[in-house]
């Protein structure tokens, strides 16, 4: 059975390790896996902090699991608490990868 997976990751420090993952094959297309344009989240930053937590629920419709990438700086990007929380709220299994930096 095939599984959407939602990405919890900080862009700045981490996009190069998440193509990796988007690259590889493991997970089949772009918006089916839950990866989300940087455009995209670049568009919901400048309407504020509700545009933003739309585009994560939005993100997180569908998705069975939540994979958080745990790099150096994960904790202290704004919303990876809300993002963890909605995906323990949605019932997602969780899968935390450790990737230092």
């Amino acid at each position: 059975m095939a599984r959407r997976a939602y990405f919890v990751f900080h862009y700045q420090r981490d996009i190069w390790r998440v193509n990796v993952v988007r690259n590889s094959n493991v997970v089949e297309g772009f918006e089916s896996a839950g990866f989300l344009d940087s455009s995209l989240w670049e568009e919901a930053q400048k309407k504020g902090d509700e545009a933003i937590k739309r585009l994560i629920n939005d993100g997180l419709k569908g998705t069975s699991v939540t994979v958080v990438l745990i790099g150096a700086k994960t904790s202290e990007r704004e919303y990876v608490e809300y993002e963890i929380e909605r995906s323990w709220e949605r019932g997602n299994g969780l899968i935390g990868v450790y990737s230092p930096s």
